[in-house]
């Protein structure tokens, strides 16, 4: 029998490095009984980091997916004769900067996010990102402030810096009983009672307590709070409010809560300590009651694969709602190689169903693809399913081409739905194979890693024939050379890491370009004029490709060539004029040309466009681009002038200083070619005091000396 889609949970669980977000999924796999023992970060047996560098490093570096299910209400976590068995797909995502392309393709997919922050450290530089990725992708949360059993630990500050940090309307429904080693409840305070957890059984009983004295004027003033935020969202309890805020109800509140969350005007803050085992029962609860199940959406929107090269506004958009009686469409947002099954596709069903067997059109390719198996999916461990419906996220094999961001789809309803877009690599590194034997093994692992990982790229370098490899940070390169050593049994040498530039033009320029080859017989002929300048900001975003536009009057290029000029742009940006590096972003505008009635074809208007391209270079004011990192500094205070002063020498502009948690903090943006071996120089410093995180900001115009430097390099006279 189907399962009602308003008791399934697609969520998430996100964070910066270390605020226990591995540790937190293995308590509610525990909880749950999907899993009857318990799994450690720091012992290396925590199921959802299944791979060998996971256990080795103790980080989270590909998202894993599980499914489990929770009965609310429950009473000490076991079924009443009242309890819904609530369906949760959960996905665990990493923490580090360098794997956010896993929360990125993450987020596309789920419905709700739990967002851990340490009690002690609060928001960090990467609850920031991750935040700004959901808000992106709109994706409803609520916060749980984890090890609230550790010195320092401060729940409603961590609040206060959600509001102020986050500009998020963080609200807490509970409160903590005791903190730091004292830490051993909360207070509900939508139900106004405490909860106390068992230490003996790791945390699954507890007792309802009357609430402690020297904490009853703190519970009214933040039982008040919350009343008042909620009826200040819903304007039904808003009279209720004025008149007796006593006077609203527990059920009342968890609606309006609910709502509020779903909207986005609300993050619930709840608090625990997952490692001691409190406050996530509590957690799956509101999981529940706040966070939406796939029917909370009206559903999802996409085009018709006739029209994807239409301009959007020609484009007739097609809805798909989360019913099982819509035909089938979803979105693969994983790639994953398995040694056991082979190429596993991870993806959201939206609407429809899928069986075993059928089969689908990916309407990238335009093939008809049979899927073999499906798999629900714990870890790294498949557990086959005979079909999957609308709502639900899973796994399946057999593609013969599939890539993160298609569509699968009924063929006879085919659809496009949105695909995902991921920043670019901004540091490469050369290798090389080892042995022989390692030669062509070494292809076809680089070939199915960058599969896999779309932030992940492999090039030739024109000058030097090596191959280059290019990801997100050095951790990122590092992790991928690791697997493919023990996955692939590939040994390769590598070189010293090397920044991924960019090209960019900086004005416009106009130009005619002919093409013409006569060699006997049938000649070439291809002759364009066009204006070429830096692209336009779309919704005030940085543009991304080829702005495209025919602004040819009387047919003086034909119709049937137009989409060769534009292939031929689009080809050449893949190659700065002066470095060779990418164009990320480009005008085009075709204003005129002329055509031969023999000689022309559309090969010949295809290289008028690349040579054009390479010619107006100069005169469009070609500048090389270097990735700008944001950088956080966290010192003691007497380290800080020298560690400024290292910041301002690396070509680093400070943005701001502050203080944390009896620490000084210093925010920089710092050109990434500056910041090889800065932990090094950090921990000298500091005497291994200060701490450090880097992420990717933007690119930036490079000063002269240094695009200098970047060009001799590339053509090969360093």
């Amino acid at each position: 029998m189907a399962r009602d889609l308003k008791y399934t949970r697609n969520i998430g669980i996100a964070a910066h490095i270390d605020a226990g977000k591995t540790t937190t999924t293995e308590r509610i796999l525990f909880y749950t009984g999907k899993n009857h023992k318990l799994g450690e970060t720091h012992e290396g047996s925590a199921t959802m980091d299944w791979m060998a560098q996971e256990q080795e490093r103790g980080i989270t570096i590909t998202s894993a997916a599980t499914t489990c299910e929770w009965n609310f209400p429950s009473k000490q976590g076991k079924a009443l004769p009242e309890s819904i068995p609530y369906h949760f797909n959960i996905i665990d995502t990493p923490g580090h900067v360098d794997f956010t392309v896993e929360v990125n393709r993450s987020l596309r997919v789920l419905d709700g996010l739990v967002f851990l922050f340490s009690a002690v450290d609060g928001v960090e530089p990467q609850s920031e990102t991750n935040w700004r990725l959901a808000d992106q992708y709109r994706v409803p949360r609520m916060g749980f402030v984890n090890k609230m059993d550790r010195q320092g630990s401060n729940f409603l500050a961590v609040c206060q810096q959600v509001r102020d940090m986050l500009k998020s309307n963080a609200v807490a429904i509970t409160l903590p009983i005791g903190d730091e080693q004292d830490f051993r409840g909360v207070v509900d305070l939508v139900k106004n009672q405490a909860i106390v957890w068992h230490d003996e059984n790791h945390g699954a009983t507890y007792d309802i307590v009357a609430i402690p004295e020297d904490m009853i004027e703190e519970v009214k003033q933040y039982r008040s709070a919350l009343i008042e935020a909620v009826a200040d969202y819903d304007e039904n309890l808003l009279d209720k409010y004025m008149e007796d805020e006593t006077s609203i109800t527990e059920e009342e509140i968890n609606n309006a809560l609910r709502a509020a969350t779903i909207d986005m005007a609300i993050i619930p803050m709840l608090c625990g300590s997952s490692f001691k085992n409190k406050g996530v029962q509590f957690l799956l609860d509101a999981v529940c009651k706040y966070l939406p199940s796939p029917m909370e959406k009206e559903g999802i929107w996409g085009i018709h694969p006739d029209d994807a090269e239409l301009l959007e506004e020609d484009q007739t958009k097609i809805l798909r709602k989360p019913s099982v009686t819509e035909p089938f469409a979803a979105l693969a947002f994983k790639i994953a190689t398995d040694p056991f099954v082979g190429r596993l596709a991870f993806f959201r069903a939206y609407s429809g169903r899928l069986d075993a067997g059928s089969y689908i059109l990916n309407t990238r390719s335009g093939n008809k693809e049979r899927i073999s198996r499906i798999y629900q999916m714990h870890a790294n461990k498949q557990n086959p399913i005979d079909y999957i419906e609308a709502g639900d996220i899973g796994a399946a094999v057999g593609f013969k081409d599939i890539k993160t961001g298609d569509t699968m789809c009924d063929e006879k309803h085919p659809i496009i739905l949105e695909s995902m877009k991921f920043p670019a690599p901004v540091i490469g590194v050369a290798i090389e194979p080892k042995t022989k034997v390692d030669v062509d093994k070494m292809g076809m692992a680089l070939a199915k890693l960058a599969e896999e990982d779309p932030t992940f790229t492999v090039r030739t370098d024109e000058a030097s024939g090596q191959t280059i490899i290019s990801g997100m940070g050095e951790l990122h390169l590092d992790v991928l050379i690791d697997r493919m050593r023990r996955e692939f049994k590939v040994e390769v040498n590598q070189g010293e890491p090397q920044v991924e530039y960019k090209e960019a033009f900086t004005r416009a320029a106009q130009h005619r370009e002919t093409y013409k080859k006569q060699s006997g017989g049938r000649g070439k002929f291809g002759d364009i004029v066009f204006t070429l300048e830096p692209a336009d900001e779309v919704d005030g975003k940085a543009p991304v490709g080829l702005q495209f536009v025919n602004a040819v009057k009387g047919g003086n290029v034909p119709k049937e060539y137009i989409p060769s000029v534009e292939k031929g742009f689009r080809e050449a940006m893949k190659t700065g004029p002066l470095a060779g590096y990418q164009v990320d972003s480009l005008k085009v505008t075709l204003t005129d040309g002329s055509f031969h009635p023999v000689d022309s074809d559309a090969l010949s208007f295809e290289l008028a466009a690349r040579m054009g391209y390479r010619e107006v270079a100069k005169a469009a004011g070609a500048v090389i681009l270097e990735p700008i990192m944001k950088m956080e500094v966290i010192t003691p205070e007497e380290n800080m002038g020298d560690i400024v002063g290292d910041i301002n020498r690396r070509r680093g502009q400070v943005n701001d200083m502050g203080d944390r948690n009896g620490a000084k903090t210093i925010k920089a943006d710092v050109p990434l070619s500056e910041m090889f071996g800065y932990v090094t120089t950090l921990r000298t410093l500091s005497s291994g005091r200060a701490t450090s995180t880097m992420e990717f900001s933007h690119y930036a115009e490079t000063p002269s000396n240094i695009s200098e430097a970047v060009i001799k390099k590339a053509k090969g006279n360093a």
